[in-house]
């Protein structure tokens, strides 16, 4: 006989809402996302943000290596806890990975 086990389901509606935050939190709108994912329309990405449906593990993947996070940070399991943000953080932590990526630009096609 196999045991039956349960597991945690995701929240898609708070994952949305956690996904929307961290990108826009980071300063990217759904059109630099659109062109960086390669899709043919914003329409995924306002469905994601929505809790219709959710990134696939491709697009998962590419966002937490763009924002420099695990893929499960985008995951918000349900009956968990709300977590607030702290939006100075994000956006200084941001704003740096931003600068220290644009200064490695410049740096090696000048070297």
């Amino acid at each position: 006989m196999i045991k039956k086990t349960s597991y945690p389901n995701i929240d898609m509606q708070r994952t949305g809402i956690k996904l929307k935050y961290m990108l826009e939190s980071a300063g990217y709108t759904p059109r630099i996302i659109q062109d960086y994912l390669h899709l043919s329309c914003v329409q995924p990405i306002y469905r994601w943000y929505k809790g219709k449906i959710l990134p696939s593990v491709d697009h998962l993947f590419m966002l937490s290596e763009l924002l420099n996070v695990h893929m499960e940070d985008f995951l918000v399991k349900k009956n968990s806890v709300p977590v607030i943000y702290d939006i100075e953080q994000c956006y200084s932590q941001a704003t740096q990975k931003r600068f220290m990526a644009y200064y490695k630009r410049i740096y090696q096609s000048v070297a």
